[in-house]
């Protein structure tokens, strides 16, 4: 779950023409043909025929997820070599704080997507830079408060029920992230300025480029210099800042921007007030979502023999994090073939059938993740020692691999799925969905099984199961494949008609 960025649906629109054809051209036009024949049963052709585009799209923004949460990832490793407590610490470290920051700025972060996704629609390009500053200046701020409650994270640990000798070493390593949430608060609205843009690639290679850094001074801090885990989160929040900085220099740099950097303003301190309206409310749902996983790893831990709990279910989601971003980039295609396939109907043109490519798709993503879960199965007796050793923590994670691949295999679903009912509007009803099932269905039911019936961490894992991701993904698929698509095109042009008469300002300048 990174579970998750979000991107506005639609962007304003300056004229009600449809908007130009996408740069590949002759396979839009071909898909158009086939989609516009209703003779075609499944139209499956132009299903294959569109495909490549969103892939072309997303690939690069899989990358930089996955690449960033393997930054995270080697860190643990890194740690959990020191040993079993040491796993634990950063594990709870990890998800059981950082996740909090995470959540909350990537939340706040995403007020930024949908007004620079609206000012460049609008061809206010100048705004950018200004939504720019002004969110970083509002999420620097944040991140005062958050630094203070990890410089108290011991006692926060201690009082939530975590055992002392566990709370203690956690809180060495989240001592060296206080770095990590400033770097947060710069990266997130950089990184939504340039996908506004539709700039992802450089994002991926500056990501790419730091991962390999990371794990050399991650080696040369925790074995050469032995500095534990301390060293091992310094270095994490070093990495993330010099994502910064070269993303930070390549908009200054770079010709792309030029029209939407104009350099710093006094503009980024006016109008916080209601910045922050708005980028609370963009928080609050996803802060939800995020903070689920969280609320998991706190829960591990108040489990009989919580080293062995937390280290089991830390690395089962660890790797459950890692498949989850490649369904995350077919979430992105979803939405990138709803809005192929979508817009040019609201425009005026001859309404098709959008299934026949959600379920390429959403097949596509399965196989992935299918093949991923026979992968874990295989490796099961085996898979603790790419994170730790002893033997005790390998059963575990033994004991948990059936549940983490019926997990992978509904993750291969339910994000594309989620992408397809973004790209179609419905973002307030995924958002209730997902909140109903984490936290209504699944925290008791993993309360339940974990402790009322001595499951454990098993207990604990198949509430998420069951109620996260289970029912979650019965839901989407009931939703998604009742979809009167012909009802849906006529939502998106009262959309554009509603922008053409500029009902919908962006927020004041």
């Amino acid at each position: 779950m990174d579970p998750t960025t979000t991107t506005p649906l639609l962007q304003p629109a300056v004229r009600a023409s449809p908007p130009p054809a996408p740069a590949h051209g002759g396979g839009s036009r071909e898909l158009q043909a086939i989609l516009s024949d209703a003779s075609s049963p499944w139209a499956w052709r132009g299903a294959g025929v569109e495909l490549p585009l969103p892939l072309r799209v997303a690939l690069p923004a899989v990358a930089v997820y996955m690449v960033n949460y393997v930054m995270s990832m080697s860190t643990q490793i890194f740690c959990g070599q020191l040993g079993n407590l040491e796993l634990a610490a950063a594990s709870l470290g990890n998800t059981g704080i950082q996740t909090f920051a995470y959540g909350l700025m990537l939340g706040m972060g995403s007020a930024v997507e949908t007004l620079c996704g609206q000012a460049y629609g609008a061809h206010k390009h100048s705004m950018l830079g200004v939504y720019l500053q002004r969110s970083t200046v509002l999420l620097m701020a944040t991140g005062v408060p958050l630094a203070v409650l990890y410089a108290f994270s011991e006692r926060v640990l201690v009082l939530l029920g975590e055992p002392e000798r566990i709370a203690a070493a956690a809180a060495a390593f989240v001592y060296g992230l206080i770095p990590q949430i400033f770097a947060y608060a710069a990266n997130f609205p950089i990184k939504k300025f340039l996908q506004a843009q539709s700039i992802v690639a450089p994002s991926a290679y500056i990501s790419t480029a730091t991962l390999a850094l990371h794990l050399a001074l991650s080696w040369v801090a925790v074995y050469r210099l032995g500095l534990g885990l301390l060293g091992a989160s310094l270095v994490l929040s070093l990495s993330w800042w010099v994502i910064v900085a070269a993303q930070f220099a390549y908009i200054v740099a770079s010709p792309r921007c030029r029209e939407t950097w104009t350099g710093f303003t006094a503009q980024a301190f006016s109008g916080l007030g209601s910045f922050f309206k708005l980028s609370a409310a963009s928080a609050v749902m996803l802060c939800l979502e995020t903070w689920y996983f969280q609320v998991l790893v706190l829960i591990a831990g108040l489990l009989k023999n919580p080293e062995i709990s937390l280290d089991s279910l830390s690395i089962c989601m660890t790797v459950n994090g890692w498949v989850f971003m490649i369904s995350v980039g077919f979430n992105a295609a979803a939405r990138c073939v709803i809005h192929a396939w979508l817009w040019p109907r609201a425009g005026g043109q001859r309404a098709g059938r959008g299934q026949p490519e959600v379920v390429v798709v959403t097949s596509l993503s399965l196989f992935v993740a299918a093949a991923c879960a026979v992968l874990v199965l295989c490796i099961r007796d085996r898979l603790s020692y790419l994170f730790t050793g002893g033997e005790a923590v390998a059963r575990a994670v033994s004991d948990l691999c059936p549940l983490l691949a019926v997990t992978l295999v509904f993750n291969g679903v339910q994000p594309v799925l989620s992408g397809v009912a973004v790209g179609c509007g419905w973002q307030a009803f995924v958002a209730y969905v997902n909140v109903g099932c984490y936290y209504i269905v699944g925290v008791p039911l993993g309360v339940f099984l974990g402790f009322y019936l001595d499951l454990g961490a098993k207990g604990v894992w198949s509430g998420m199961v069951i109620g996260g991701t289970l029912m979650q993904t019965l839901i989407l698929l009931w939703v998604t494949f009742r979809t009167d698509w012909d009802k849906e095109v006529e939502k998106a042009r009262a959309r554009l008609d509603k922008w053409e008469d500029k009902k919908q300002p962006l927020l004041e300048d």
